[in-house]
């Protein structure tokens, strides 16, 4: 996993981008997934991201030829895996031929389409004191952990809709009920009431995230993807 810096404080908590292993924390080998929560046994619309053949980062897909995830994760030669809860086989890969972003979310298109459902995208944010689901490939404990390959999914509370991604833009802050995001989450996205409201930006490793708000986004996305 690429090696990055923490870029963000929340409280006295430092909070790192969710997309590798910091110098600040040792860090296994290889992605893992979300502390707490549950393994996922389907998720057609799931988007494992690569980066010069790496696994990198979480993602969604939005659109038959467009998949959803965090600007951080955009680096080197892009590839994305859909389909398929394990980040490793299965699904369907492409070939990232542009991306786009803006604050801390990535349009990746994609080389050619794919043949898989899509999430539904938010027009606005959940309400504060909302239980929210997140989902993505990220470590499974803060720091010594093995790795798995299988999708995990969590519950969250949402407790503020104008937090900050990594990038400055608008963030939906949310704290663990059964499980919170760790690295190799970004770009992973949080639900509520079945429509995705976030991207996985950065979090503290023990409970707080902050996820890019879609509905913030939600124009540019369409001016880009056309969803």
């Amino acid at each position: 996993m690429r090696i990055r810096s923490l870029l963000a404080v929340v409280g006295t908590a430092l909070v790192g981008v969710l997309g590798a292993a910091s110098g600040a924390v040792a860090a296994p080998a290889g992605p893992q997934p979300i502390i707490g929560g549950s393994t996922v046994s389907s998720a057609p619309w799931a988007a494992a991201v690569f980066s010069n053949g790496s696994f990198t980062c979480s993602g969604s897909v939005i659109a038959a030829q467009w998949v959803l995830t965090a600007r951080h994760c955009v680096s080197g030669t892009m590839s994305v895996r859909v389909g398929s809860v394990y980040y490793a086989s299965g699904g369907t890969t492409r070939t990232v031929s542009a991306s786009y972003t803006r604050s801390d979310l990535a349009l990746l298109r994609l080389s050619s389409t794919v043949s898989t459902s899509t999430v539904t995208l938010a027009s606005a944010n959940p309400p504060v004191g909302s239980t929210n689901t997140i989902y993505g490939w990220g470590m499974t404990c803060y720091s010594g952990c093995s790795a798995s390959s299988q999708l995990k999914t969590a519950s969250v509370q949402v407790t503020s809709t104008s937090a900050t991604d990594a990038y400055g833009g608008q963030a939906i802050r949310s704290t663990r009920i059964n499980g919170n995001a760790w690295r190799g989450d970004s770009g992973g996205p949080q639900f509520y009431s079945g429509q995705q409201v976030g991207v996985a930006s950065t979090a503290d490793g023990s409970s707080i995230q902050n996820y890019g708000s879609v509905a913030y986004n939600r124009a540019w996305i369409t001016s880009v993807a056309g969803v």
